[in-house]
């Protein structure tokens, strides 16, 4: 399929290199999403008065969940073909291969033995509903990094800005090809940016977080819908799915993921909470009004 107008994206993945070892963008976009997150998270735990020594806690099980999800994932979702009879390839992580819905899970699951071990005082949802942007924005900076790595290609199109990757190796015809295709790299990376900025909106704006579980499902809904949706104009990633098939896998693995987000929404409707940022704040007056108070007593004693 020919295209003139096509941009051609001949973006070199590796940042530099010193002989075999090199950095790649997708590292560092990788890193920033976590430096990003902690922002964010750090935040929210300083606005509700939370210790703040939780979160680097909070830092380490959802990092080692991401990757370690991520990887699986790729595994098991995706190319369990390739794997099977080598199972110590599993742990070259550098040739690439993370699938956001294994993430997925297994930071679910770390976030319920964060919160079971570490918040015992706190429901598992508060979080959960923390988290959620600080997720959402990851996403976006990870596709960013995929769009460096020439992965998760989109179908090949005539649309004017369809882009070229000259470095997309395919593995159906064994070589390099730059055809024209749709660069839903950037497609699920703006999705998840405006995600992002919304879930941001209803936490401060809206006081999203009194409604327990609201971000979370809004998170799960509209994530995973984008996800779905844009499924539909990217390759076929998992080879134990047909070509042919109606849906592809990553589409079967967010259905579950919308159900599941609905349902926090609804039920958020009727788990309405304090709200800790204020009742934060008014601590913090009262203490201030109390050493206003016991210094102009030590003062007038003084006199």
């Amino acid at each position: 399929m020919m295209n003139i107008l096509a941009i051609e994206w001949n973006v070199e993945p590796a940042m530099f290199s010193i002989g075999t070892f090199e950095i790649r963008w997708y590292g560092l976009l990788f890193a920033v999403s976590f430096f990003v997150g902690y922002q964010i998270v750090q935040t929210m735990f300083k606005r509700e008065g939370e210790d703040l020594k939780r979160l680097d806690k909070l830092l380490m099980y959802v990092l080692i969940a991401t990757v370690v999800g991520a990887r699986l994932g790729h595994v098991f979702f995706y190319d369990w073909p390739s794997y099977r009879d080598d199972l110590w390839s599993i742990l070259n992580i550098r040739e690439g291969g993370l699938a956001s819905h294994g993430a997925a899970i297994t930071i679910i699951i770390s976030l319920i033995i964060f919160s079971k071990r570490i918040l015992k005082e706190k429901p598992v949802l508060w979080i959960f509903d923390r988290v959620a942007p600080a997720i959402a924005i990851a996403a976006f900076f990870i596709r960013i990094g995929n769009l460096f790595n020439h992965e998760i290609m989109g179908i090949t199109t005539n649309v004017p800005w369809a882009f070229s990757f000259s470095q997309y190796w395919n593995n159906s015809i064994h070589g390099f090809d730059s055809s024209p295709r749709h660069p839903a790299q950037l497609y699920e990376a703006l999705c998840y940016l405006l995600i992002f900025g919304l879930l941001i909106w209803v936490f401060y704006k809206k006081k999203g977080y009194t409604r327990m579980g609201l971000i979370t499902g809004l998170f799960f809904t509209l994530l995973f819908t984008a996800r779905f949706f844009i499924e539909f104009i990217k390759e076929h990633q998992a080879e134990n799915i047909a070509d042919d098939s109606v849906l592809n896998m990553g589409q079967y693995l967010s259905i579950p993921c919308i159900l599941l987000g609905l349902f926090f929404v609804f039920r958020s409707r009727k788990h309405v909470v304090p709200d800790l940022a204020e009742l934060h704040a008014q601590q913090l007056a009262l203490a201030d009004s109390e050493t206003i108070q016991d210094t102009d007593n030590a003062d007038n004693q003084k006199n």
